[in-house]
């Protein structure tokens, strides 16, 4: 068990002193938020196949991977070894001769996400295995015209994997974070520097083709228009938002918030520079949208991969408050954290009565849920 999660720590390094009565009242958030944490674990934990070590369907080892990451990165000292263990067997029993990690589907999604809890444990055991993941998701990624001078718009990204083939912009997401976090894995590798690495330059490429900004975005639907400047969409050509209509008549692709945290995070991951005006444009356009009512542009929709994409996103960006159009302050981690409190079930589960992309699913978006208040846990400065 690792006392100070490896997927956390970037965000307590330049951490802002609080005065007294901050501390006072992260420390008050901090005793409610673990207590939260704590019911989602203890439902978690009953809902593993005593037999399997899996959570959820076995069919899809991102599900187990989730809770995995939850456990792992709990505030306590209360150990799930056995718990953990069971998980990681699961998980490595579905790694297949190409490195990936799956059963069936969804093979980038769920070697992604599994990918992410076996450099979470910082076991060395799971070196050789990190190192077949990466070599399988890096070769996923986009290179439609390699032998043509021509560009295509999904190039640099990744995709679900199998049937599910072009790139987009939560998948590419996960892709860069996993391998963000399993660098440490290729020290010791005999490869050395040989070892297969992404292609950076074109992932940012493809990210940058997924945000409202014409300045760096070179598809022709991109739009500077003030409501979704700055935001990101899908896949080039696609959101989920669907379109609106701008005041000059013009049709564009709406931003949304989940979209937007994900593109930011790729970012992050990339080690721009904050002040890089494709990281100040996706932090404009959320500041402006900023709610924890709904995940903005898509309601309901992905609620949960809404809270959790933000908690990470802001936790890593080291910011406190955020600062709105009006000038007023608001406090990110109490609102998003009395937002999961309010809508935690009496069991300590969550679940969105949305059902798009699994969030009906109560294993996936109590492990968003729990994952999203670690983040607001351990970004909290330390009090006196």
């Amino acid at each position: 068990m690792i006392t100070r999660p490896l997927i956390l720590a970037a965000c307590l390094t330049l951490a802002t002193p609080f005065s007294a009565s901050a501390e006072k009242a992260g420390l008050s958030l901090k005793l409610e938020v673990e207590h939260a944490i704590k019911k989602g674990l203890d439902w978690l934990r009953s809902q593993q196949d005593p037999e399997t070590g899996a959570f959820g369907d076995p069919e899809f080892p991102a599900l187990t991977a989730l809770p995995v990451c939850a456990f792992l990165s709990q505030p306590n000292s209360e150990s799930d070894s056995k718990v953990i263990e069971k998980a990681f067997a699961f998980i490595l029993a579905n790694q297949r001769p190409d490195g990936g990690i799956y059963a069936e589907g969804l093979a980038t999604y769920n070697t992604s996400l599994s990918l992410l809890a076996l450099s979470l444990a910082q076991n060395p055991d799971f070196n050789i295995a990190i190192r077949n993941a990466r070599r399988f998701l890096i070769g996923q990624q986009s290179d439609y015209d390699a032998e043509h001078e021509s560009d295509n718009a999904f190039d640099g990204g990744i995709g679900y994997g199998g049937t599910y083939t072009h790139s987009d912009l939560s998948n590419t997401h996960f892709a860069i974070e996993a391998l963000y976090y399993s660098r440490q894995a290729l020290a010791d590798s005999p490869e050395g520097g040989a070892a297969a690495k992404l292609n950076w330059e074109a992932a940012i490429k493809f990210v940058e083709r997924c945000q409202n900004l014409t300045p760096s975005n070179d598809q022709p639907w991109a739009t500077d228009d003030p409501e979704q400047r700055g935001g990101f969409i899908y896949f080039p050509g696609d959101s989920k938002a669907g379109t609106t209509v701008t005041a000059d008549g013009i049709t564009v692709f709406r931003s949304y918030g989940s979209m937007t945290y994900a593109g930011l995070l790729s970012f992050i991951y990339a080690e721009m520079n904050p002040d890089d005006p494709r990281v100040t444009a996706a932090l404009d356009w959320l500041k402006t949208h900023f709610t924890v009512e709904e995940n903005p542009g898509m309601e309901h929709q992905g609620l949960y991969y809404y809270y959790h994409t933000m908690a990470k996103a802001l936790a890593i960006s080291n910011i406190q408050d955020l600062t709105l159009d009006d000038g007023s302050s608001v406090d990110w981690r109490s609102q998003l954290a009395k937002k999961l409190f309010d809508l935690q079930k009496p069991d300590g589960s969550w679940l969105n009565d949305t059902g798009r992309w699994w969030e009906r699913d109560p294993v996936l978006v109590t492990a968003y849920a729990v994952l999203t208040l670690e983040h607001i846990h351990h970004s909290i400065p330390d009090t006196l």
